[in-house]
């Protein structure tokens, strides 16, 4: 079946309205504003963000639909036989730092690419997934996150959750620190198994299913009390974020690499955020319980 672009684009531009009107709601005070942009080679978007909510601290929500002569290098590094064919993409990408130390950051994003080549047939692929980087975990929190990962893959394949949750534990990891990024959730790229409409149906699945496992536990955390303590582990924390980011993310390489909006693309990072010199947890401390136990990839539903 031949994709249909213009159905996915609907889709996602729908997906951020949703996703937008849901954090509106969970935050009860603030509202996004929306700057939409042109992309000199081909393409733009629409980004929106909230600042100084009264639970989020800072929300950006991205939706994008950019085109060009030749996919960027991030593109067709695991697949070379691209390389030189022009392309079009579009996704809705988000990041959410909250004020309160005791309610996770999160992410999310889910994108679609097709790339074009005179006298044969296009390649198509989608990719995305949401993951949880909590600086105070509660386990209960963890456990609900992954049952809703995994209630989004069940439909599709038994093998899903398990194979995408391995794949979110395994590039969501800070090589140079040697710890994950947070408690992980679901990754997947190049996926166009099936059909068309499997997988289109499968990233809509995974969109869908990222509020309903973020706003039960915004919700039960964002009224915690907190002190300066929490406050400044959670801006030390934040730093590991920026790392990630600006090192490892294929998606903010992709975005620079091919010219995107740069104040769009780094919308991703903490509007404040701490780096000390070889700090070190407390033993026996609640910060060294995020290192003990939630900061290495671990199989949540079976322990």
């Amino acid at each position: 079946m031949k994709p249909d672009t213009e159905a996915v684009i609907h889709y996602l531009k729908a997906l951020q309205d949703r996703i937008c009107q849901g954090l509106e709601q969970l935050d009860g005070n603030g509202s996004f504003l929306e700057d939409s942009w042109s992309r000199p080679g081909g393409g733009g978007g629409r980004t929106r963000v909230l600042t100084n909510g009264a639970v989020f601290e800072q929300a950006g929500v991205n939706f994008s639909h950019v085109f060009g002569d030749t996919l960027p290098p991030s593109a067709t590094a695991a697949r070379p036989e691209l390389a030189g064919r022009s392309f079009e993409a579009t996704g809705v990408s988000l990041v959410i730092h909250p004020h309160n130390p005791y309610v996770p950051t999160s992410h999310a994003n889910v994108r679609f690419f097709i790339a074009h080549k005179p006298d044969s047939d296009p390649v198509w692929w989608f990719g995305g997934g949401f993951d949880l980087t909590p600086y105070y975990p509660f386990e209960e929190d963890v456990l609900h996150w992954h049952d809703i990962t995994r209630a989004a893959c069940q439909p599709f394949g038994s093998d899903y959750y398990a194979r995408f949750k391995k794949w979110c534990d395994e590039y969501f990891f800070l090589k140079h620190r040697n710890e994950t990024r947070g408690v992980g959730g679901l990754f997947f790229d190049d996926f166009n198994e099936i059909s068309f409409d499997h997988s289109f149906h499968f990233m809509q699945s995974v969109a869908d299913h990222y509020l309903k496992a973020y706003a039960p536990i915004v919700e039960k955390r964002k009224n915690n009390a907190y002190g300066e303590r929490e406050r400044d582990f959670q801006l030390y924390r934040r730093g590991r974020y920026v790392e990630f980011n600006l090192v490892y993310d294929r998606g903010t390489l992709f975005g620079l690499q091919s010219g995107g909006r740069t104040e769009s693309i780094l919308m991703s990072l903490p509007p404040l955020v701490k780096w000390r010199y070889n700090w070190q947890p407390e033993t026996g401390s609640p910060e060294a319980l995020l290192y003990e136990k939630y900061l290495k990839p671990r199989d949540w539903l079976k322990d």
